[in-house]
């Protein structure tokens, strides 16, 4: 259900030979990653600090989100523009976000349509080795700490498994009328961060959030952490 293990690997291995001398990388050079390993991610441009804004066909409308190695979270620097109509919106909104400090460009992508939002991450614990984890986005996350873990490598039983810890798995199951998600796009992201981790070659990844639809998945924000 994923691009496989050795290709995984060759992709994660290339990255970071690519980035040489970086850990910590940009939002939309994880999402070029995650794309080339069969992820989706939005159709989007990377406006650098010089306010360059490369020539693309983008169908509004769109979101703008600050973009720095040493922002941790964009909304706190009230770093992201949603709703974008006009190409005089993204233009001010992209010069706005390049004036916030630490600011290394501005990442400008259409607006994904509203779904189940989870989180998707992984770290390598001193312990344990790599670890995957897996949350309900929104409230869950935040009030009740709902998220579950396993070792990684994961087999897709193991994936299943992963996906029925969490407390709010009725919500993936389709609830108050809503349809079902697309199980088997959930599993396929869970297991692609599970080989990402398993290479050795990466410290943390953090899919937060991933927008899941009753056809699909999109990774809708993501940071990842090289291992020295």
């Amino acid at each position: 259900m994923t691009a496989g293990d050795d290709s995984v690997l060759k992709h994660t291995v290339s990255f970071l030979e690519k980035h040489k001398g970086k850990r910590v990388f940009l939002e939309h050079e994880v999402k070029v990653f995650l794309r080339s390993i069969g992820l989706t991610v939005p159709n989007g441009i990377f406006v650098d600090k010089n306010g360059y804004i490369p020539s693309a066909t983008l169908a509004y409308p769109l979101a703008a989100k600050v973009s720095s190695t040493k922002i941790t979270s964009k909304s706190d620097v009230n770093g992201i523009r949603l709703g974008l109509r006009n190409d005089a919106e993204m233009k001010k909104a992209v010069s706005e976000l390049l004036k916030i400090e630490h600011a290394e460009g501005v990442l400008v992508e259409e607006m994904a349509h509203e779904g189940v939002e989870v989180i998707i991450g992984g770290v390598t614990d001193k312990q344990f080795g790599p670890v995957v984890m897996f949350g309900l986005g929104g409230v869950f996350v935040e009030l009740f700490k709902d998220i579950a873990f396993a070792l990684a490598p994961l087999k897709e039983e193991d994936a299943f498994w992963l996906i029925k810890q969490v407390k709010g798995y009725k919500l993936l199951e389709g609830f108050r009328g809503k349809p079902a998600v697309d199980k088997d796009a959930l599993i396929k992201t869970i297991l692609t961060v599970s080989e990402i981790m398993a290479s050795g070659y990466v410290e943390e990844i953090d899919l937060n959030p991933v927008a899941l639809y009753p056809k699909g998945a999109m990774v809708l924000d993501a940071k990842m952490k090289g291992r020295v």
